[in-house]
């Protein structure tokens, strides 16, 4: 059992253990016992399912808190609300999705499921990258704190723009090189159709593409989140869990903000300005600071405030505004 004690990126592998077992245990309970049936979830279970998971990932922080220290505790806090915040902008994204596919409400779960095991997977790639790169070269956190002003900048400056979804790289690659169903056929992915010459073949259907287009935007949002987490701690264990506890939940919640994320206007603006705080205080700490690390309870104190911030007056000044739900059909 002298394994389960070895150093895996600077975590012994039980903690990496243990959290896989949670991940899975919470897939398993949330596909086989909650939904096990295809069905629409209403915004009520979805609040209610969003504060089982929020009371999960806070509590998984106090297990940090116990096991590895404050230090680290609150750099997964902080790194937890930075990704539960830019969710918030994926879930607009995901709601376009279903609704240029349009993918009925009962089925559309069951695709964000299959979605996040596939972003466990792909941030864990990331991840494990960005760690490899920093440790043989950490100028690269230089090119990372660039990258997160450039992109808080930008935020602020440039309007938002729809994605084009139709002429989506993915799609049109597996439009010619698939056959895809025009049809939607319930919660399958891929589904056996006459082809041409009248025999059965498997072809995609439109919940397959919808699924493709969730993990490309996923990955987009991906090259802002991982470095802002990379930003905070150097900790592999707490750079992946903080975003994979914040992306479990984003599921759950997504039936929710669907409905209302129109009145999350002005967070945009806040994130901006995270982003730009976390990229400059690499600088700060290394050039001004004299390489001291800069202090996790400020960064914690001033991710919350901004964040808080963005989301109060957003819902504050759109109050009595109705806006439009997810184009989706009933």
């Amino acid at each position: 059992m002298t394994f389960l004690f070895v150093d895996w990126l600077g975590t012994p592998a039980w903690f990496w253990l243990a959290f896989a077992g949670l991940v899975l245990l919470l897939t398993v309970f949330d596909l086989g016992v909650l939904h096990k049936d295809d069905r629409a979830m209403g915004i009520p279970e979805s609040l209610k399912l969003s504060v089982f998971y929020i009371a999960v990932a806070m509590a998984f922080g106090g297990w940090i808190w116990w096991a590895k220290g404050s230090t680290p505790a609150v750099e997964y806090f902080t790194g937890y609300f930075i990704e539960k915040a830019l969710s918030i902008d994926n879930v607009f994204v995901i709601s376009m999705i279903f609704g240029f596919f349009a993918i009925a409400p009962k089925y559309q779960y069951r695709a964000l499921l299959w979605g996040i095991v596939a972003v466990i997977v792909l941030r864990g790639a990331m991840i494990a990258g960005g760690a490899a790169l920093i440790s043989h070269a950490y100028w690269v956190m230089y090119l990372f704190a660039a990258f997160l002003i450039f992109t808080g900048v930008k935020m602020l400056f440039t309007s938002d723009h729809d994605p084009d979804i139709g002429n989506n790289p993915a799609v049109r690659w597996i439009s010619r090189h698939m056959r895809v169903t025009k049809e939607h056929h319930g919660a399958h992915f891929f589904v056996k159709t006459p082809d041409a010459a009248g025999r059965l073949a498997w072809a995609a259907t439109p919940l397959f593409l919808a699924l493709v287009v969730i993990n490309l935007a996923d990955l987009v949002f991906a090259v802002d989140s991982v470095p802002a987490i990379f930003s905070i701690t150097d900790d592999t264990f707490i750079v992946y869990t903080s975003n994979i506890m914040a992306i479990l939940g984003l599921r759950a919640l997504y039936f929710a903000l669907a409905a209302m994320v129109h009145r999350f206007h002005y967070l945009k603006y806040a994130l901006a300005l995270v982003l730009v705080f976390i990229g400059g205080k690499i600088l700060i700490a290394d050039f001004v600071l004299g390489g001291a690390k800069f202090p996790p309870l400020i960064s914690l104190g001033v991710t919350l405030a901004l964040i808080a911030g963005g989301v109060g007056w957003s819902l504050l000044s759109t109050r009595g505004d109705k806006g439009e739900g997810p184009a989706t059909p009933a």
